[in-house]
């Protein structure tokens, strides 16, 4: 009945923080709706120059193929001094340059153009060069008659994100990144805020246990961030960017679950080390950018430096990131992700084992 109590009192504080409402609101609303809307993946709108030597049809139907909405032509120039001028400056990203011999040399098969991008941001350079590329391939196999000529027919066919919309991508990961980050705060500033004002040594004084005060840390926090996570779900993944929901709720509620209890149990093992909420939020920050850098969020696994992968495997976001998206998007059962729940569970067992000695250790009863 004790624990009882103590999760009682630690519900009440949570709810009467109005500041802390305040952050949980615009973490699974705000932040999932910018991450969705304000980072585009695609190409989309790449401003673009034209410098046209050839002056031909042929080159003009060139032209015509890089329409909105990939790229948006800023105007023609007439010097390559033009063309550097305005790279520099930001104005464009992209330069076309047709040479004056396009139209006689594309009739030989032999035809080049230059093109000149700005690869300051890599990502989005390099898929603006595999746009020019597709554009141009197909330009080349219409000009010419190649219907008598063996060849492969290719038909791409993309699962679980047909239309390839990275505000799927987006938004799931910002949930997941939310989740993640609101697991560690709340846990490790609520034991840290006991313990700046001396109440945690004031609760330990009664009859209650040092492991049902450390257990009503955390179980506050696997409840609300759980709940919130779940209407974030309907609310925001769903309603917002209609991303379908194909696999089971129950099964996602569970891993999710876990994976809150795993996350804020490192918060109760920072609480523990350090004196003052300064120094949690730099642990937090020094833990949290290794968790989401080698998550596999942005590279798959495989593409990472075989030291990286293998500490990879110390993330447990890595493990969550493949279990949401396998349940979420693909559908997958617990046959499919069972190695990624079984990863969080024994991460998150470790951790705990670490946190409750720890907690014990400083706080011992």
């Amino acid at each position: 009945m004790r624990i009882l109590f103590l999760l009682r009192k630690e519900f009440l504080q949570l709810m009467r923080d109005k500041i802390l409402m305040i952050v949980l609101f615009y973490a699974f609303t705000v932040m999932i709706y910018t991450a969705g809307k304000g980072v585009v993946l695609q190409v989309q709108k790449f401003p673009t120059i034209i410098k046209d030597e050839s002056k031909s049809p042929k080159s003009r139907e060139l032209i015509s193929r890089f329409r909105k909405p990939y790229f948006k032509i800023l105007g023609f120039v007439e010097s390559d001094k033009e063309i550097l001028e305005k790279l520099d400056k930001g104005e464009a990203s992209m330069a076309i340059i047709i040479p004056s011999d396009f139209k006689r040399k594309l009739d030989k098969g032999k035809a080049k153009i230059q093109v000149i991008i700005d690869g300051t941001i890599s990502m989005t350079a390099t898929m603006a060069i595999f746009y020019v590329t597709e554009i141009t391939r197909n330009y080349s196999l219409e000009s010419f008659d190649i219907s008598t000529l063996p060849g492969v027919k290719e038909k791409t066919r993309i699962k679980f994100n047909p239309n390839n919309l990275s505000s799927w991508f987006m938004s799931l990961l910002e949930l997941f990144n939310m989740i993640t980050m609101i697991s560690l705060l709340i846990t490790s500033a609520a034991l840290i805020r006991e313990k700046e004002h001396g109440t945690i040594e004031q609760l330990l004084i009664t009859p209650v246990k040092s492991w049902e005060v450390f257990f009503a840390k955390i179980i506050p926090t696997v409840f609300v961030i759980g709940s919130l996570s779940l209407i974030s779900l309907f609310l925001m993944i769903k309603g917002v960017f209609r991303v379908p929901v194909k696999g089971s709720i129950i099964l996602f509620s569970i891993g999710n679950l876990l994976y809150i209890f795993t996350m804020a149990s490192i918060g109760i093992a920072i609480a523990t080390v350090v004196k003052n909420l300064s120094q949690a939020m730099m642990v937090i920050i020094a833990i949290l950018v290794p968790i989401l850098m080698i998550s596999g969020a942005w590279s798959p696994p495989e593409a990472m430096h075989p030291v990286a992968r293998y500490i990879s495997l110390l993330s447990p976001m890595r493990y969550f990131l493949d279990f949401g998206y396998g349940v979420l998007l693909k559908g997958n059962s617990l046959k499919y992700v069972w190695k990624d729940i079984l990863g969080i569970f024994s991460i998150g067992t470790i951790v705990l084992v670490f946190s409750a000695l720890r907690f014990r250790k400083s706080f011992a009863k």
